[in-house]
């Protein structure tokens, strides 16, 4: 009768141990894991911008503009922030900017306003066509938004960042406004991960 209580017992409880033992991720997540749309964009470092250029990486994806006023500097500024506390994991991180201004936004100016954030950071631009169908695949909503008096236009955008693994599966999508620390938690389970 006693083992019996014992097997019960270990049968309610390794279960719940093992998910008090498995963190899960801040982001919301995509299960099953599906692979990420492939891009070709003309990266700001020169090179052609592509999704397999960082296999073996886990690659950040944003979308965003170098006149935005608010969100995308907070969001670069965080992930600036999460590779400085991944330390020397970092290397294993990539945060690709992919702009939703073309008109705007060409490779030097990307390069520059990166480079106040992270080195590291490569951003891509190309054609308005070739971005608006990269935007499609990644269920990516971009619209201009009418000058006032004279100023220059806006835009209202996506602000969620995509979390990609080593494989190029798409495992997460956070929210804009987790904070660093939530960045370096998935960060650090996907690295972990095979």
């Amino acid at each position: 009768m006693k083992r019996r209580h014992l097997l019960l017992s270990l049968a309610v409880v390794l279960p719940l141990a093992a998910r008090a033992i498995t963190p899960q991720l801040k982001a919301g997540v995509f299960e099953p894991a599906q692979p990420a749309p492939e891009f070709t964009l003309k990266g700001s470092d020169g090179a052609e911008l592509k999704l397999a250029r960082f296999k073996g990486k886990l690659v950040l994806l944003v979308f965003g503009f170098t006149n935005c006023p608010e969100v995308c500097p907070t969001t670069l500024a965080t992930l600036a922030q999460a590779r400085k506390d991944l330390g020397a994991d970092a290397a294993d991180v990539q945060v690709v900017y992919v702009t939703v201004d073309p008109e705007r936004d060409d490779v030097t100016r990307i390069r520059k306003y990166l480079g106040a954030f992270d080195a590291s950071f490569i951003g891509g631009t190309d054609t308005p066509d070739t971005l608006a169908a990269m935007r499609k695949r990644y269920g990516v909503v971009a619209e201009k938004i009418a000058p006032k008096q004279g100023n220059a236009y806006g835009m209202n955008h996506s602000t969620s960042v995509w979390l990609i693994d080593r494989t190029g599966k798409l495992r997460g999508m956070m929210p804009y406004g987790h904070e660093a620390k939530d960045f370096v938690h998935d960060l650090r389970l996907l690295l972990a991960s095979k």
